[in-house]
């Protein structure tokens, strides 16, 4: 038998965040390291079936095999399209970036 191994799962919100360590066995996937952090609990919002995660920045489904050392990710659905708001800004004549100033 294969011996456990270090993850880590977090979860982000603007004014907290959430990181848990776990021990998990050769095999766990995604979801079970995500079920046993026990964020579900601590942040009620969290809907596996709507938020997207993943592993080190990367999209992962639940069904992924993690490997020492991997970091999963809970994502928040974003609060606004960022095409919709650049599509919205061009037509105002504005952009995303920041201002330009005269030492540009």
């Amino acid at each position: 038998m294969t011996a456990e191994f270090e993850i880590e799962v977090v979860y982000a919100l603007p004014s907290t965040q959430a990181l848990v360590p776990l021990k998990v066995a050769p095999g766990t996937t995604v979801e079970e390291a995500i079920r046993r952090s026990g964020l579900l609990e601590r942040f009620p919002e969290i809907d596996l079936a709507v938020n997207k995660v993943g592993v080190f920045g990367r999209l992962a489904p639940l069904s992924r095999p993690l490997e020492a050392g991997d970091r999963v990710e809970i994502y928040r659905p974003l609060l606004a399209d960022p095409k919709e708001v650049r599509r919205r800004l061009a037509a105002e004549g504005r952009t995303m970036g920041r201002k330009r100033g005269a030492e540009d």
